[in-house]
């Protein structure tokens, strides 16, 4: 097994293609963006941004690093590195992580791939801190300050897009997918996270039934729901769980006063998988 940076990208200011030159990628217009002492490049022109600093904030990254890295979610893990590398057994992969966080997903990926399979993996979220992160943790694959409603990354040059817990722009997915390249998504289930929702909240709004409607450009591969069990164990491991979730600054004074006194919590994994094929 061999691990690359994806590097099919493209300006995001004007869409041509960029082409790495020593310490900067740059286009045919001139436009140029530095590479970062961490290896990651920005490019989420500030034009395009909506607030001075964009994404999780530091103090998510880093609960978010924690927990993940002590493996409670390696069931998620196992189960989106299965789906992406379904029906391959050999060759080369471009794999883009549409929302990559401080990388885990992409990490897991990488472990796990079989050793005839030569990947190319890039990794994009609009938080600084998060793309921070998943440099300085694996250097290998290539990571990007930007947004999905902008992905800066050139057409039909991806063969999946992992939108995992993230916000799905569908019209660029296709738009850097290859023909029959697959989209996989995973969100939470009704049952996601239940007993942690059940402290921090009166009440739980009641879940729809309705399957999700599949996006324009897209058919539907399959639809897995993985559910799993874990204890987490320890005020710190859930300090971090609180600080990785919105969940925590929804809530009500009293629901999190009773989250962060707790040092035990058996806790319920609901996340339902989707592979999505791109229609021409």
């Amino acid at each position: 097994m061999s691990i690359h940076a994806l590097q099919t990208l493209r300006c995001p200011l004007d869409g041509e293609s960029l082409h790495r030159e020593a310490a900067c990628w740059r286009c045919q217009n001139g436009h140029s963006f530095d590479i970062a002492r961490e290896g990651y490049v920005n490019l989420l022109p500030v034009q395009h941004k909506r607030s001075r600093d964009p994404g999780d904030s530091k103090e998510m990254v880093l609960a978010r690093r924690q927990f993940l890295n002590a493996g409670y979610y390696q069931a998620i893990a196992d189960a989106v590195a299965k789906a992406v590398l379904r029906d391959v057994e050999s060759g080369s992969l471009c794999c883009l992580d549409a929302g990559s966080g401080e990388g885990y997903y992409l990490r897991e990926l990488a472990r796990q791939a079989p050793p005839d399979i030569e990947l190319f993996l890039g990794g994009l979220d609009i938080s600084k801190w998060a793309v921070q992160a998943a440099a300085k943790q694996d250097s290998t694959p290539a990571w990007w300050v930007a947004s999905n409603a902008n992905i800066p990354v050139q057409s039909n040059s991806v063969d999946r897009v992992l939108c995992l817990f993230g916000f799905p722009v569908y019209a660029e997915f296709a738009r850097v997918l290859r023909p029959d390249g697959v989209l996989l998504m995973a969100d939470p289930g009704p049952n996601h996270l239940r007993q942690l929702r059940e402290v921090l909240y009166p009440s739980l709004r009641p879940v729809s039934g309705e399957m999700p409607v599949c996006p324009p450009g897209f058919a539907e591969l399959s639809i897995e729901s993985l559910q799993h069990e874990i204890v987490v164990e320890g005020a710190v491991a859930i300090q971090q769980l609180l600080g990785m979730t919105p969940h925590f600054f929804r809530a009500s004074a009293d629901g999190r006063k009773q989250a962060t006194a707790l040092t035990r919590l058996p806790l319920t994994l609901d996340v339902v998988i989707r592979r999505l094929r791109r229609n021409d």
